[in-house]
């Protein structure tokens, strides 16, 4: 499991002493033990800088795409949605804003007021 989140180099150390965005990834791996249908992560990649955001889209990705695993993936990180969901919920302040593949809810006028900005805003692609 190590190896499959990326950082078996580092089994020999204390989980505290890794640096952030690892320790997140062992969190992940420690999820992965069990072999759940469904891994439901919580702004998996809050904190981290662009780098580790990407190591960690790349992870979520193979998880879902290798081991079929269903994935609820609750983010503000708007380019990690769009990059990693197939659907997608996007809530504000509790009610359903709109709901559908990425495409579908990018161009929701009710979701670009509430987070992308009276006007559309590009979505990086990783």
């Amino acid at each position: 499991l190590l190896e499959r989140v990326g950082i078996a180099e580092r089994r020999s150390q204390i989980a505290g002493s890794l640096p952030y965005g690892e320790q997140r990834k062992l969190e992940i791996a420690r999820a992965l033990a069990i072999k759940p249908r469904l891994l439901l992560l919580d702004e998996p990649t809050a904190g981290m800088n662009a780098q580790e955001t990407l190591q960690v889209l790349q992870l979520i990705r193979g998880l879902r795409d290798e081991l079929g695993i269903t994935i609820i993936l609750i983010a503000h990180d708007i380019p990690l949605v769009m990059n990693v969901c197939h659907a997608i919920q996007v809530l504000n302040y509790g009610k359903i804003l709109a709901q559908g593949d990425p495409q579908t809810v990018r161009n929701n006028p009710e979701v670009i007021a509430a987070y992308l900005g009276q006007t559309k805003a590009p979505i990086a692609s990783a």
